[in-house]
């Protein structure tokens, strides 16, 4: 009997820690305009959400993979802690680069573009969430 319950309670455990794999969306302004926001990015290097950012492009189409760790934590909070630290990685590439701007950023979670000029899109599972980028570096 003590066999039994045992193995129902990994069937319950494996349950509730099945593959999730949301995508997700959520506001670009709202987040780089928290105090989150502007203690992780650099202020001199300018990003621009969607395609069609005009300007002279040092890099092109370069990616950015960032996944966190969302156990115990909101699909929003670890969903913001992936886009800052994948846009905080573009940064530090323009500034080896010596650019001043990071232009034509897109979703590309999966492979699936998502060109928004307002939201960014996020995968999040039971205990990772990513966000996956497309940018160019730009003068």
């Amino acid at each position: 009997m003590n066999k039994f319950f045992t193995a129902i309670a990994i069937l319950a455990l494996g349950v509730g820690l099945s593959a999730r794999d949301e995508v997700l969306y959520f506001s670009i302004d709202n987040l780089l305009t928290s105090p989150k926001a502007i203690r992780v990015l650099n202020p001199n290097i300018k990003f621009s959400f969607g395609s069609g950012s005009k300007g002279e492009i040092l890099q092109k189409d370069l990616m950015s993979n960032k996944k966190t760790n969302a156990f115990n934590k909101s699909d929003q909070e670890a969903c913001e802690r992936a886009f800052l630290s994948a846009l905080k990685t573009f940064q530090e590439r323009a500034v080896r680069e010596g650019g001043t701007r990071v232009i034509n950023i897109t979703g590309y979670y999966k492979k699936q573009p998502f060109d928004s000029k307002t939201q960014f899109q996020c995968g999040a599972g039971a205990l990772m969430a990513g966000v996956t980028l497309r940018g160019d570096i730009a003068k």
